[in-house]
């Protein structure tokens, strides 16, 4: 993919499709939480503040266990990740931050690293987490 286009228009287009992303993610997390799951590899990690979940299954039922969520995501970066790194795949590193609201909690702050990497299906890209690391940004005292 990179060798066909310029670095500058590859980073354009990570960039694009990282923001789509990060609306649709925090979206689904507040509002659809019941799929969240299909943004997901069906062999994804998850490290929620040092937890470690993997797979579909094992996800669902950790974002059950979330209370209700109110995300606002404050900034956003990425970048394209080396073809050579990801066995030729098309992938990207996007990271937000913000803060967040559970049901019954106070306003936290997060930060949150997606590994996204690009399924193609009849000439269609979607773009899938393979891997995702939360962290709260606040320490409890």
């Amino acid at each position: 993919m990179a060798g066909t286009m310029d670095f500058k228009t590859y980073v354009d287009q990570a960039c694009r499709a990282a923001e789509e992303f990060a609306n649709i993610y925090y979206e689904t997390m507040d509002k659809r939480r019941r799929v969240l799951t299909r943004l997901y590899l069906d062999k994804a990690t998850l490290v929620w503040n040092g937890n470690a979940v993997s797979g579909q299954e094992a996800l669902a039922e950790f974002f059950e266990t979330l209370p209700s969520s109110e995300f606002q995501v404050t900034l956003f970066d990425c970048q394209p990740v080396h073809e050579q790194a990801t066995l030729n795949h098309a992938t990207i590193l996007v990271v937000t931050c913000g803060t967040v609201k559970f049901d019954g909690s106070k306003l936290r702050f997060f930060n949150q690293n997606f590994l996204l990497t690009a399924q193609t299906t009849n000439s269609n890209t979607v773009w899938k987490i393979a891997s995702d690391c939360f962290r709260f940004q606040d320490w409890q005292s």
